[in-house]
C-alpha cells in the first residue's frame, strides 16, 4: 500500500490513551465547552444555499440507502466497512441487497481532531480508494454527512470545505450536495429524512430551524420521517435528562405540527450497534463505521424518552422503549471487558511509559525523604507532595470526565481517589523495595541509572495492570466506561445500516454486522474503473445483526 500510489496515507488507530492525545483532547474539549459559541459556524451558514433535496423519483419507486458512522479511524477497519459499502450488492444471509443510492454519514468522519490532511488519510483517501468511480452509464450516488463532536473541533472549518462548500464536489464514486451541516431530503414512498446538527449538544441556531420550517411546508400527514442525530440522546439522556430537549423540541415544533410521524430515530456517536423499539418509534444508534468498540453490557432495558425529570414544561409524552438487540450482545460485551489487562499495555506504549515516569519519581521522591530520618513530616517533602498531587489530582480528573453528570458525581470522586490511593500504594511499595535493595547506596548516578534502565519499565508495567484494574471495576458502575473500551482499541465487530423503500412505502431496515475486519490487503491493479483499489485477501463477511426491521 504505496502512499504514493493510493495518493494518501493509511493510518494505524488512534492511541486514546496517549499521553499527548489525552492532554490535547482535554484542552480542546474544555475550549469547545468555554468557546463552543465562539466557534459556531452554524448562523453563518444562512448565507449558504438552504433548498431541500429531493431524491423521490426513481425508476421503480424503490430506494435503497446506507447509513455508516463514526468511521475516520484505523485504515483497517474503515476500509473494511467503506468496502463493502462500495460493493455493487451483498449476499447477507442469502439475501441480496444492492448498494444504496444514497449513502449517510451519521457523524464523526475523522478522528481525533478534524483537519484537511486528517480527514484526506482517515475518510476520503480510504473511501474513494474503495468506490474509485460510479458505474458506467449508472448514477453517481449521493453523500450527505452529518458532524459529530470530532468533526467539530475546528469549528465545522474542515467539514464544510469537504462535504458543504465544493462545485461538483464527490468523494471518490459519491457525490456530494449539501451545502449546510444539516440537511433535509425527500425520499420515495412518502418518506423524508431530517438530519439535525446540534453543535455540542448546544441549542438548535435559528438558521437551521428556519431552514427545517421552510423543508416541513412539503410534508404531508401521510408522510413519515427518519430523523438523523449527532449522538443518541435517547440513551444519554438517563443520566443527563435535558439532552433530549433539543432532538424534542425539533420533533414537537417543526415536525410535528406536518401531521407527519416521526417512526426511526437513528445516531451514531457511541460505537456500537444497539435499538431501543417503542410502539411507534425504532431508536437506533449504529456507530460501527471503524471506531474503536465500546461496550453495550452497561446499556439500560428500558429507557422513557423524553425523560420525564427534564425541566422541559412542554414536552412531548414520555414513552417507554425496551432493548430489543445489541451487537455485541452484552456477554460479548463483558468477556471484551478482561482484554483490557493486556490491550491497554500493548495498544499505548506512550501511556505505559508516561505511568512508569511519574512513578520512578515520586518513588524516588519517598525513598530520598525517608533516608533522611527524623521527623515524620520530612516525609512530606516538596518533590514527593508535588508527585502526590499530580497522582491525585490526574486520577480524579480521569474519572470524572467533563460529560459526567452532575448528579453522579460524588461516584466519579470516590473511584478517583481510590485509584489515586492505589497507584500511590503501588509507589510506597516501590519505595520500600528500593530501600532495602544495594543499588540505593551506590554512588551517584548509579542509582538514577537502574532506576531508568529497570524500575521505570517495570513500575510502567505494574502501574498500567493497576490502572486497567480500576477500569474494569469502574466500567461496572459506568464510570470510565469509554476509557475502558477506547484503550483497548478494539477494531472487529463493525456496523453498518442497509435500508431499503419499496414501491408501497415499506422501508426495511437491514443492521449489517462484521465481526472481523480485514487487515489484509492485496491491490487489483486490472480491476475496472468504478471497481475498489484493495481487495481483502480472505473472505470479508457480513451478517446481519438481527432481522430485518419492518416499518410501515
Amino acid at each position: 500500500m504505496d502512499p504514493k500510489e493510493l495518493g494518501f496515507t493509511p493510518q494505524r488507530p488512534v492511541g486514546w490513551l496517549a499521553p499527548l492525545l489525552l492532554l490535547s483532547t482535554g484542552v480542546r474539549t474544555l475550549l469547545a465547552i468555554l468557546f463552543g459559541a465562539y466557534l459556531d459556524k452554524r448562523e453563518l451558514q444562512n448565507s449558504l444555499d438552504g433548498s431541500w433535496f429531493d431524491q423521490s423519483v426513481t425508476e421503480d419507486g424503490e430506494m435503497w440507502l446506507d447509513y455508516v458512522a463514526d468511521l475516520g479511524d484505523g485504515f483497517h477497519a474503515t476500509y473494511s466497512v467503506a468496502w463493502l459499502l462500495a460493493q455493487d450488492r451483498l449476499t447477507v444471509d442469502g439475501a441480496e441487497l444492492p448498494r444504496g443510492r444514497v449513502l449517510l454519514m451519521g457523524g464523526d468522519q475523522v478522528y481525533p481532531l478534524a483537519s484537511g490532511d486528517g480527514y484526506e488519510s482517515r475518510m476520503k483517501g480510504p473511501y474513494r480508494a474503495a468506490l474509485p468511480e460510479p458505474p458506467a452509464g449508472r448514477l453517481r450516488p449521493t453523500l450527505f454527512a452529518l458532524p459529530g463532536n470530532h468533526d467539530w473541533y475546528d469549528g465545522l472549518t474542515a467539514f464544510l470545505r469537504l462535504f458543504a462548500r465544493r462545485k461538483d464536489g464527490h468523494i471518490g464514486g459519491w457525490r456530494t450536495q449539501q451545502r449546510r451541516s444539516y440537511f433535509a431530503v425527500k425520499l420515495p414512498g412518502d418518506w423524508w429524512l431530517f438530519a439535525m446538527d446540534e453543535q455540542f449538544g448546544a441549542y438548535i441556531d435559528d438558521p437551521q430551524l428556519l431552514y427545517f420550517e421552510e423543508a416541513a411546508k412539503n410534508v404531508g400527514p401521510q408522510d413519515r420521517i427518519i430523523l438523523m442525530t449527532p449522538s443518541p440522546k435517547w440513551v444519554k439522556a438517563a443520566e443527563d435528562p435535558e439532552t433530549y430537549d433539543a432532538i424534542d423540541y425539533l420533533i414537537r415544533m417543526i415536525l410535528a405540527p406536518t401531521g407527519a410521524n416521526v417512526r426511526v430515530l437513528v445516531s451514531g456517536d457511541l460505537h456500537h450497534y444497539a435499538r431501543y423499539s417503542g410502539e411507534d418509534r425504532e431508536l437506533i444508534t449504529c456507530g460501527g463505521g471503524g471506531a474503536y468498540l465500546l461496550a453495550t453490557h452497561q446499556l439500560p432495558e428500558q429507557i422513557t424518552v423524553p425523560p420525564e425529570e427534564t425541566l422541559t414544561r412542554n414536552k412531548s409524552r414520555s414513552r417507554t422503549y425496551g432493548l430489543r438487540s445489541c451487537f455485541p450482545d452484552k456477554a460479548a460485551s463483558r468477556r471484551m471487558s478482561w482484554g483490557v489487562f493486556h490491550r491497554v499495555p500493548t495498544r499505548n506504549p506512550g501511556f505505559v511509559t508516561m505511568l512508569g515516569l511519574i512513578q520512578m519519581l515520586t518513588m524516588l521522591a519517598m525513598a530520598g525523604a525517608a533516608s533522611q530520618g527524623g521527623n515524620i513530616q520530612r516525609l512530606f517533602t516538596i518533590p514527593l507532595s508535588l508527585m502526590l498531587v499530580l497522582i491525585m489530582a490526574g486520577t480524579v480528573m480521569f474519572a470524572k470526565p467533563p460529560g459526567a453528570s452532575l448528579a453522579h458525581h460524588t461516584r466519579h470522586w470516590l473511584f478517583g481517589l481510590t485509584h489515586g490511593f492505589a497507584q500511590v500504594g503501588l509507589a510506597v511499595l516501590g519505595a520500600w523495595l528500593w530501600l532495602n535493595l544495594p543499588v540505593h547506596d551506590w554512588a551517584w548516578p548509579g542509582p538514577l541509572v537502574v532506576a531508568a534502565v529497570v524500575y521505570w519499565p517495570v513500575a510502567g508495567f505494574l502501574s498500567t495492570q493497576v490502572c486497567a484494574l480500576y477500569l474494569l471495576i469502574a466500567g461496572m458502575f459506568d464510570v470510565n466506561v469509554n476509557e475502558l473500551f477506547a484503550g483497548q482499541g478494539i477494531e472487529d465487530a463493525k456496523s453498518f445500516l442497509r435500508l431499503h423503500i419499496a414501491a408501497d412505502g415499506t422501508l426495511t431496515i437491514h443492521p449489517i454486522g462484521i465481526d472481523k475486519i480485514s487487515r489484509k490487503w492485496s491491490a487489483d491493479p486490472d480491476g475496472s474503473q468504478h471497481s475498489s483499489w484493495l481487495k481483502p485477501d480472505e473472505p470479508l463477511v457480513a451478517r446481519r445483526i438481527e432481522p430485518p426491521i419492518v416499518v410501515r
